[in-house]
């Protein structure tokens, strides 16, 4: 099986495009939506490109955390951020968010999620991949599968809470 280095999931929001970016750039309710992360810390009230944070992340008994940079946050377009480990890269995680509402009073909006891999383009991978499986427990062979199923519950989430309102 060939190694997928990119991954990308969307779902359709019966809401406005506003709101589902206003959801997906609230780094603090990023534990709400993944079902890796726990716990984001932020300095600051603004969210911004340059904005710093640390992720805290699990799976099952596995815990580590992550150092990271957002990258783009245009309101009501999109949202990423630059993971790091140990001053390495590691991937970068993005939201786009699209109006595709044929009817102005009918809202809906398609929010896509996806991932890269920068592993392959650093000169420390081989040590972020060893430390990757060490912390999470998922060989890097295997990291887009279980980001790809992580995805789908993190749309779904999200998609569920923004229409709730």
């Amino acid at each position: 099986m060939e190694r997928e280095w990119v991954v990308e999931e969307s779902v359709a929001v019966s809401a406005g495009s506003e709101a589902v970016y206003a959801a997906v750039a609230d780094l603090r309710r990023m534990g709400e939506w993944s079902p890796e992360v726990f716990a984001v810390l932020v300095r600051g009230r603004t969210i911004a490109p340059g904005t710093r944070f640390i992720g805290f992340n699990r799976i099952g008994w596995r815990v580590w955390f992550t150092t990271c940079q957002v990258t783009s946050a245009v309101p009501g377009k999109a949202f990423a951020f630059r993971v790091s480990s140990f001053g390495m890269p590691v991937a970068l995680w993005g939201y786009r968010v699209e109006d595709v509402s044929d009817d102005p009073s009918t809202p809906r909006t398609r929010l896509t999620e996806y991932w890269e891999d920068l592993r392959r383009d650093n000169r420390g991978a081989a040590f972020v991949s060893l430390l990757g499986k060490v912390f999470t427990g998922v060989p890097a062979q295997g990291r887009a599968a279980v980001n790809r199923a992580g995805m789908r519950a993190t749309l779904d989430r999200v998609r569920t809470a923004v229409e709730k309102g």
